[in-house]
């Protein structure tokens, strides 16, 4: 009973304690690692490797010291007994443990490549699972089958390989301590019967015995190479998890509320809806700047690999206050603009600042707090409709809540859901439509109440009779901050402050909307082109 205690104790407390490192060490790492990683992989690690660790520990590793309590407490006995058999003995040992570390590097290196291979079947699966209505709507089912059964193989292959040389290991080194017991048996013959050593047949039965109590726990340990060879390689994963490098942060800068006292700016807890950044200087003061919301990205390139640009010398100048819409055809760079904005990749080249600050000096926390941002692809999480729009600020209350919700125009649709606020999600909201989805995306960032906004295709999941209706809330929500849209639907943009095109990363065009228009170029053209288009295909 204690010794079960023990080892749930050990190994269920070591595999927890990993799993923790594991998922603090996952925030911490950079959006590039999740765009360059298949999702259901990083799950297959926190799974399957995981397992590989918690056999090892619960069974290998007391196997293991129990064999090597055995054999060190068996040697000394045939020690003491005869010295030349024992030599004898352990020559074969030697030759049994180099048959082990020979076969079980050959088991090894395919043990390694199961384990990869298991992640990419669980990514697939993942994957699959996910596009399911896609798969359905074009008859891919039996494409889909066909991939997976090829994952599938190559998995079966890489598994049979291992275990192949693993499963040799145990019956060769039986074998080995066959052998062995007969070379001693046949050695100790002839030195009891010619007297030497002073060895008796008595002697020689004794030291048989230990023989094979010495050679046993060696076959043990042999069992448990798989074991230990499936462990080593879903460590290697799991170290390979902790070891990526976490996302780089050197920023001294961060955001606090404020308000004026006697004409001059002090920071406060208050929630004044004014706010500042903190910037230490050289000479160890620290300087309050006010968050305005100027935004400027001059010369910008960048490319997610550093041989293939995206931007191009991009210049963005977004004034306090000031509404910026970014159009322009799939891949032109629009969403690559807002990603840098974040600081979810750096630049390669030109400076983006933030009220005159570089935001590489601002802390990426502090940063991405001052940008409200609703995305194109809306996730919710396992929880209620109202957990779901306060993880926009944690600390909102209920009613804060709600009015955000009233802000977005969601508040309608939730009271008609069977618990209202309390309706249970699960499934990414699969319980409601996109739409409804995005509208408490859009409820979430009004609930943040941030100093700046950032629009990506915010509206482009919702009918043109709800846009109209939620247009309105999201002007009052846009009123008095700096504002990034990014939009395809060109109407929802024609009260821009600026209008940038964007063509190949490149920014083609720039101004109102009455000027892009009036210029008769590539504006024009998406433009006409859009009110051309009957509504069912906008």
């Amino acid at each position: 009973y204690t010794y079960n205690r023990i080892m749930i104790n050990v190994s269920q407390g070591t595999l927890r304690n990993l799993r923790n490192d594991m998922f603090a060490k996952m925030e911490t790492l950079p959006i590039k690692y999740f765009d360059t990683h298949a999702h259901g992989d990083i799950m297959s690690i926190y799974t399957n490797d995981i397992d590989t660790l918690r056999q090892m520990i619960s069974q290998s590793f007391p196997q293991l010291l129990s064999s090597v309590i055995t054999i060190v407490s068996v040697l000394v006995s045939m020690l003491i007994l005869n010295v030349p058999l024992t030599f004898v003995t352990l020559l074969m040992v030697a030759i049994m443990l180099t048959a082990s570390r020979k076969l079980a590097g050959l088991s090894g290196k395919y043990f390694l490549e199961q384990q990869k291979n298991l992640g990419k079947v669980n990514g697939y699966i993942e994957e699959m699972i996910s596009g399911q209505k896609v798969v359905k709507v074009f008859n891919h089912e039996d494409q889909a089958i066909a991939d997976f059964r090829k994952l599938n193989d190559e998995l079966r292959e890489s598994a049979y390989q291992a275990h192949k040389f693993a499963n040799i290991l145990m019956p060769v080194t039986v074998q080995l301590g066959n052998i062995s017991y007969i070379i001693c048996a046949i050695v100790g013959a002839i030195l009891a019967l010619n007297g030497h050593f002073a060895l008796t047949i008595g002697t020689l039965v004794a030291f048989l015995t230990l023989n094979k109590s010495f050679n046993q726990p060696i076959g043990q340990i042999s069992q448990q190479i798989n074991a230990v060879a499936m462990a080593q390689a879903g460590a290697g994963r799991i170290f390979d998890l902790l070891d990526q490098e976490s996302e780089d942060d050197q920023g001294v800068v961060t955001l606090c509320r404020v308000e004026t006292v006697d004409g001059k700016m002090v920071e406060t807890d208050k929630r004044t809806g004014h706010w500042a950044w903190k910037h230490p200087r050289s000479d160890g003061h620290v300087e309050l700047v006010e968050m305005k919301g100027d935004i400027r990205l001059e010369g910008v390139n960048f490319g997610y690999f550093d041989d293939r640009m995206v931007l191009h010398n991009v210049d963005v100048y977004a004034n306090p206050g000031e509404k910026i819409a970014f159009v322009g055809a799939t891949g032109a760079g629009k969403t690559t603009i807002t990603n840098l904005i974040n600081r979810f990749y750096d630049i390669q080249k030109g400076s983006i600042t933030y009220d005159g600050i570089d935001i590489k000096l601002i802390k990426k926390d502090d940063l991405r707090r001052s940008l409200g941002v609703v995305l194109q692809d809306t996730h919710l999480f396992t929880g209620t409709v109202m957990d779901n729009i306060r993880y926009g600020r944690l600390d909102a209350t209920d009613e804060e809540c709600i009015e955000a919700a009233k802000l977005a125009n969601a508040d309608l649709f939730v009271k008609h859901l069977p618990d209202g606020y309390q309706t249970m999600l699960t499934g990414d909201g699969a319980n409601l439509s996109q739409g409804q989805r995005q509208l408490l995306a859009i409820a979430r960032a009004a609930v943040a109440n941030p100093p700046a906004l950032i629009l990506d295709e915010a509206t482009s999941s919702i009918d043109s009779r709800t846009e109209k209706l939620v247009q309105d809330g999201m002007d009052k929500l846009m009123h008095g901050r700096t504002t990034l849209v990014i939009a395809h639907r060109l109407s929802t943009v024609k009260n821009a402050d600026q209008i940038l095109v964007l063509n190949k990363g490149r920014i083609e065009e720039q101004g109102t909307h009455e000027e892009l228009m009036a210029m008769g170029g590539l504006y024009h053209e998406l433009y006409t082109m859009s009110i051309k288009q009957p509504e069912g295909e906008k």
